[in-house]
C-alpha cells in the first residue's frame, strides 16, 4: 500500500486482519495519532509507516508486538516525544528506524540494550540528550548506527569498540566532547564514520587505519585545531585532502597511506610547520611535490607509489634520521642532490631519473638504505662503488662506528657498467656480524610502538629491519657488469640477500662464498659463469633460495643437507650441469664397461656356486616330502 497517496487515517477495518504480517504504507499523506488497534496485529513481523503525518506518542499496544521484525516510523510530523523503555519488549527486532520525528526527546532508553538481534538502529535528527546509553555494547549485531543531529552530550563511550560488525557509524551534529575512544580500533569492518560538528575540542590523536572507510576526506577534521596526529591509512577515503587541514599549528604527524586519494597535495602544506611525519603512500596524488614542504623539519616523507613529477624537487629539510621514499612516481631529471645530510633512508627507485650517481651522495655518511632500481643510470660501478667505502673509511671522522652505514643498496635494473669492485669489502657494515657491539638497533621510536619497526618491501617480500640487529641486501641485477665475481665478496658476515643476476658476470663461483653465513637468498642467475658449483654452499645453513640457472655451470651439484633442499629451477639452463636435484646421472656414477663385465662375472658364479650347493640340499629334502606323503596315505588306507 505504499506510495499510493492515500489521505486520512489508517482504515478501522484494516485492524481486523489479526493475521497480517506485512504492512508497509510508507511514502502516503495519512496523519493523525496511532491507535491502540495496532495491538491486534499479533502476528506482525514489518511494520512501516514512515514518510506520513502521523503525530503523537507511539501507543503502548505496538510494544507488545513481539513478533515484528522491522519497524519504520521515520519521517512524521512530531512522532513520538519520549520513546518509552518498553520498546525493550520487541526482542526480535532487527530493524528499528525512528529518523526525522521532530518530537522525540529525553534520553535513549536503557532497555534498547534488550533489543540483542538489531542489525539497522537510527534515530536520526530528533532532539535525544544525555549520553549513549551503555546497553548498546549488547546490540554486537548492529551494523549500522546512527544516532545524528541530536543533542546527545558527555564523551563517546568506550564500549563503543564493542560492536565489531558496524559498518557505518554516524555520530555526527552532536554535543559529544572529548577523545575519540581507542577501542575504534577493535572496528575493522567499518566502512563509514561521521563525527562533525561535535565539541571534540579535547582531540588530538585519532587513529583509524586498517578499516574499511569510504568516501570524502572527512572535513570535520580540518576544525579539529589540537588534532596532533592523524592515521587514515589502509582505508578506501577518496577524493582531494582539503587545504584547511594544515591550518593547524600542531599537526606532527599524518599517514594517508594506501587510499584512493586524488589530485595535487595543497600547497599550504608548508604551513603546518610542526609536521615531522608525512606518508601519503599508494595513493592516487599527481603534479608537482609543493614547493612548501621545504619549510618542514622532517624525519619521514613517504610519497612513494603515486604520480607525481617534475624534473626539479624541493630542499628536504631534517635534522637527523631522515627517510626519504620516493620511489615508483614519474619524476625525472638528473639524481637530486639536495638531501640532508642525516638522511638514512633513501628510495628514488622506480622513476625516470637519468645520468650519473652524484657524488655528494657519498657525504650521508649514516645511510643505511640507498635504491636507485629501475632508474636510467649510467657509468661505471667501479666509480660508484668505491665512493661509499672510502668514504665511509678514509673522509669521515674515526669515530664513524658510533653511526650506521649502509644496509640496502640497489641499484638494479640501470646500465651500470664495469666490474663489482673489491673495494667493496671496505664498507664496514658488510664486515660485522649480527651480535656487532658496533651496530645500534633500528628502532623508530615515533607514536608510541607503531614505528617501532620499519618494514621494508624488498623484492616481494617484507624484511623488517627492526630491533633484531643488522641486515644488509645488495642488488645489482640487471645492469652490464662484467668481470669476475671477486672472492672479497665471502667476507660479507653481514649479508641476508644477494642478486647479481642478468649481467655479463664470467668465471667462477668463489669458493669463498660458503663464508657468507648470514646469507638468505642468492642469485646470480642469467651471467656467463664457468665451472663448478662450490660444495662449501651447502655450509650455508641459512641458505632459502639459491639461483644459478641459465650460466656455463658444469659438473656434479653439490649434495648435503642444505643442497638437497634447493630448487631444481635454480640450476635449469646449464647444460653441463648433473646430479640427483635435476635428475640427470653424473658420468662418474655411470659404470665402465670393464665394472659391468666384471658385475656379470661376479653374479654367473654367485648362480653357479649356488646351484651346486643347492642340488644335494633340494634332492635330499624331496626324498623326505616323498616319504611323508606315502605314509600319509597309508595312515588314510588304515583308518577307513
Amino acid at each position: 500500500m505504499s506510495y499510493n497517496n492515500l489521505n486520512g487515517s489508517i482504515p478501522s477495518q484494516l485492524f481486523q486482519l489479526t493475521n497480517l504480517r506485512y504492512l508497509d504504507m510508507r511514502y502516503n499523506n495519512l496523519e493523525g495519532k496511532l491507535g491502540p488497534e495496532l495491538g491486534s496485529f499479533q502476528k506482525l513481523t514489518t511494520l512501516r509507516l514512515s514518510y506520513n503525518s502521523f503525530h503523537g506518542p507511539i501507543p503502548a499496544q505496538l510494544f507488545e508486538l513481539e513478533s515484528i521484525r522491522d519497524l519504520d516510523l521515520s519521517d512524521n510530523y512530531k512522532l513520538g516525544r519520549v520513546l518509552s523503555p518498553e520498546v525493550g519488549k520487541l526482542i526480535n527486532l532487527e530493524s528499528l528506524k525512528l529518523n526525522n520525528n521532530g518530537d522525540f526527546s529525553g534520553n535513549i532508553p536503557e532497555e534498547i540494550g534488550n533489543l540483542t538481534r538489531l542489525r539497522d538502529f537510527s534515530l536520526r535528527n530528533n532532539r535525544f540528550s544525555g549520553g549513549i546509553p551503555s546497553s548498546i555494547a549488547n546490540l554486537t549485531k548492529l551494523e549500522s548506527l546512527d544516532l545524528s543531529f541530536n543533542s546527545l552530550s558527555l564523551e563517546i563511550p568506550t564500549f563503543i569498540g564493542r560492536l565489531t560488525n558496524l559498518t557505518f557509524l554516524n555520530l555526527g551534529r552532536n554535543q559529544l566532547t572529548g577523545p575519540i575512544p581507542s577501542s575504534m580500533q577493535n572496528m575493522s569492518k567499518l566502512e563509514v564514520l561521521t563525527l562533525d560538528d561535535n565539541i571534540l575540542a579535547e582531540l588530538n590523536y585519532l587513529d583509524l587505519s586498517g578499516n574499511k572507510l569510504e568516501g570524502r576526506f572527512p572535513h570535520w577534521l580540518g576544525e579539529m585545531n589540537n588534532m596532533e596526529l592523524i592515521f587514515l591509512s589502509d582505508n578506501n577515503l577518496s577524493g582531494q585532502i582539503p587545504p584547511r587541514l594544515f591550518i593547524s599549528k600542531r599537526l606532527s604527524v599524518l599517514d594517508l597511506s594506501r587510499n584512493n586519494f586524488s589530485g595535487e597535495l595543497p600547497e599550504n602544506i608548508g604551513n603546518a610547520t610542526w609536521i615531522s611525519y608525512l606518508a601519503v603512500s599508494e595513493n592516487h596524488f599527481s603534479e608537482l611535490i609543493p614547493k612548501s614542504i621545504s619549510n618542514l623539519t622532517l624525519s619521514l616523507l613517504d610519497l612513494s607509489q603515486n604520480r607525481f613529477s617534475g624534473d626539479i624537487l624541493p630542499i628536504f629539510r631534517a635534522v637527523y634520521d631522515f627517510s626519504l621514499d620516493l620511489s615508483n612516481n614519474d619524476l625525472s631529471g638528473k639524481i637530486p642532490t639536495t638531501f640532508p645530510e642525516g638522511t638514512e633512508i633513501l628510495y628514488l627507485g622506480g622513476n625516470k631519473f637519468s645520468g650519473g650517481l652524484p657524488f655528494n651522495l657519498t657525504k650521508l655518511v649514516n645511510l643505511r638504505v640507498l635504491d636507485l632500481r629501475n632508474s636510467i643510470i649510467t657509468g661505471n660501478l667501479q666509480d660508484i662503488l668505491p665512493q661509499f667505502s672510502t668514504s665511509l673509511n678514509g673522509y669521515i671522522p674515526a669515530n664513524i662506528s658510533m653511526y650506521t652505514s649502509l644496509r640496502i643498496l640497489d641499484l638494479s635494473r640501470n646500465n651500470l657498467s664495469g666490474s663489482i669492485p673489491r673495494q667493496m669489502e671496505n664498507l664496514p657494515i658488510m664486515n660485522m656480524s649480527a651480535s656487532s657491539d658496533r651496530i645500534d638497533h633500528f628502532t623508530w621510536d615515533l607514536v608510541e610502538d607503531k614505528f617501532q619497526d620499519l618494514i621494508v618491501n624488498w623484492k616481494k617480500s617484507s624484511q623488517r629491519l627492526g630491533n633484531s640487529g643488522i641486515f644488509v641486501l645488495l642488488d645489482l641485477s640487471g645492469n652490464k657488469i662484467s668481470g669476475e665475481i671477486p672472492a672479497s665478496l665471502g667476507k660479507f658476515k653481514a649479508l641476508k640477500q644477494l642478486n647479481i643476476s642478468h649481467n655479463k658476470i664470467s668465471g667462477n663461483i668463489p669458493l669463498s662464498l660458503g663464508n657468507l653465513v648470514g646469507i638468505e637468498s642468492l642469485d646470480v642467475s642469467h651471467n656467463e659463469l664457468s665451472g663448478l658449483i662450490p660444495q662449501s654452499l651447502d655450509q650455508l645453513g641459512n641458505l632459502t633460495v639459491l639461483d644459478v640457472s641459465n650460466n656455463m655451470l658444469t659438473g656434479k651439484i653439490p649434495c648435503g643437507r642444505k643442497m638437497d633442499t634447493m630448487d631444481e629451477f635454480g640450476f635449469q639452463n646449464n647444460s653441463g650441469l648433473c646430479g640427483i636435484l635435476i635428475n640427470i646421472k653424473c658420468l662418474e656414477d655411470i659404470p665402465s664397461s670393464q665394472e659391468r663385465d666384471e658385475e656379470d662375472e661376479d653374479l654367473s658364479w654367485i648362480f653357479w656356486e649356488g646351484t651346486w650347493i643347492g642340488f644335494p640340499i633340494g634332492f635330499f629334502l624331496t626324498i623326505l616330502t616323498m616319504g611323508y606323503l606315502l605314509n600319509f596315505i597309508q595312515f588314510g588306507k588304515n583308518s577307513c
